[in-house]
Protein backbone atom coordinates (compact mmCIF):
# COMPACT_ATOMS: atom_id res chain seq x y z
CA UNK A 1 0.00 0.00 0.00
CA UNK A 2 2.97 2.54 0.69
CA UNK A 3 4.42 1.55 -2.68
CA UNK A 4 1.31 1.66 -4.34
CA UNK A 5 1.46 5.90 -2.56
CA UNK A 6 5.24 6.67 -3.28
CA UNK A 7 3.91 5.45 -6.81
CA UNK A 8 1.31 8.18 -7.11
CA UNK A 9 3.73 11.09 -5.78
CA UNK A 10 5.98 10.14 -8.38
CA UNK A 11 2.92 10.36 -10.65
CA UNK A 12 1.85 14.15 -9.47
CA UNK A 13 5.46 15.00 -9.07
CA UNK A 14 6.21 14.01 -13.01
CA UNK A 15 2.99 15.65 -14.13
CA UNK A 16 4.70 18.85 -12.22
CA UNK A 17 8.33 18.66 -14.23
CA UNK A 18 6.12 18.13 -17.87
CA UNK A 19 4.32 21.41 -16.94
CA UNK A 20 7.62 22.85 -15.92
CA UNK A 21 9.13 22.02 -18.55
CA UNK A 22 6.83 22.48 -20.79
CA UNK A 23 6.36 26.54 -19.80
CA UNK A 24 9.61 26.98 -19.81
CA UNK A 25 10.49 25.66 -23.66
CA UNK A 26 7.43 27.94 -24.35
CA UNK A 27 9.24 31.00 -22.98
CA UNK A 28 12.18 30.21 -24.86
CA UNK A 29 10.74 29.51 -27.95
CA UNK A 30 9.82 33.98 -27.56
CA UNK A 31 13.10 35.29 -27.20
CA UNK A 32 13.21 36.40 -31.07
CA UNK A 33 13.43 40.39 -29.86
CA UNK A 34 16.45 39.67 -27.84
CA UNK A 35 18.08 38.54 -31.54
CA UNK A 36 17.03 41.49 -32.86
CA UNK A 37 18.79 43.47 -30.69
CA UNK A 38 16.13 44.95 -28.34
CA UNK A 39 17.08 43.76 -24.57
CA UNK A 40 13.91 41.48 -23.19
CA UNK A 41 11.73 42.64 -20.81
CA UNK A 42 12.15 40.95 -17.59
CA UNK A 43 8.76 41.64 -16.41
CA UNK A 44 6.76 40.45 -19.81
CA UNK A 45 9.03 37.73 -19.52
CA UNK A 46 7.76 36.34 -15.57
CA UNK A 47 3.84 37.66 -17.42
CA UNK A 48 4.43 34.97 -20.20
CA UNK A 49 5.92 32.48 -18.13
CA UNK A 50 2.71 32.64 -15.23
CA UNK A 51 -0.02 32.84 -18.12
CA UNK A 52 1.63 29.83 -19.70
CA UNK A 53 2.07 28.25 -16.38
CA UNK A 54 -1.62 28.87 -15.81
CA UNK A 55 -2.99 27.64 -19.27
CA UNK A 56 -1.03 24.52 -19.16
CA UNK A 57 -1.71 23.66 -15.46
CA UNK A 58 -5.49 23.91 -16.30
CA UNK A 59 -5.29 21.78 -18.91
CA UNK A 60 -4.09 18.92 -16.72
CA UNK A 61 -5.93 19.83 -13.49
CA UNK A 62 -8.81 16.80 -13.78
CA UNK A 63 -5.63 14.61 -13.87
CA UNK A 64 -3.42 16.09 -10.91
CA UNK A 65 -7.09 16.70 -8.72
CA UNK A 66 -8.15 12.46 -9.49
CA UNK A 67 -4.34 11.52 -8.48
CA UNK A 68 -4.63 14.04 -5.50
CA UNK A 69 -7.73 12.18 -4.59
CA UNK A 70 -6.08 8.90 -4.50
CA UNK A 71 -3.21 9.71 -2.83
CA UNK A 72 -5.09 11.26 0.47
CA UNK A 73 -7.17 8.10 0.56
CA UNK A 74 -3.89 6.18 0.41
CA UNK A 75 -2.62 8.43 3.02
CA UNK A 76 -5.42 7.69 5.08
CA UNK A 77 -5.70 3.99 4.82
CA UNK A 78 -1.84 3.83 5.67
CA UNK A 79 -2.19 6.39 8.94
CA UNK A 80 -5.09 3.62 9.77
CA UNK A 81 -3.38 0.45 9.17
CA UNK A 82 -0.24 2.26 11.11
CA UNK A 83 -2.73 2.79 14.19
CA UNK A 84 -4.22 -0.43 14.36
CA UNK A 85 -0.40 -1.94 14.41
CA UNK A 86 0.69 0.53 17.05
Amino acid sequence: MEEARRQKQRQLDMIDRQIIRRTTGLIGSKRSGYRLGKSPDPSASIERYRSNLAAITAERQSEIDALSRKLARQDAAVEMLRSRCA
